[in-house]
């Protein structure tokens, strides 16, 4: 049986010294307020669930509102989560 042909791959490496490096720009830790308006959703959001699960038949607007109360808690909570990402 013939023997086929070597095929020569071409090289898909970047040539290190052809790239030009790139500044990252450093961004220092986040400000306090920033920490604090972060948990203090995440303990809203808590707080809100605990008055709803305790007093809910003594506070009637609170009441009224029936299942969207789990909404508001854990939006806040899911809020002060999302805030996390951007915490350095």
């Amino acid at each position: 049986m013939p023997k086929s042909k070597v095929r020569k791959k071409t090289d898909y490496t970047v040539n290190p010294a052809s790239r030009t490096p790139v500044k990252v720009k450093h961004a220092g830790p986040s400000p306090v307020w920033y920490v604090s308006i972060m948990l203090g959703f995440m303990l809203a959001g808590l707080v809100w669930l605990l008055v709803y699960y305790l007093a809910a038949e003594s506070i009637s607007w609170m009441s009224d509102l029936g299942a969207w109360n789990f909404l508001i808690g854990f939006g806040l909570m899911v809020v002060g989560l999302i805030m996390t990402m951007r915490w350095r």
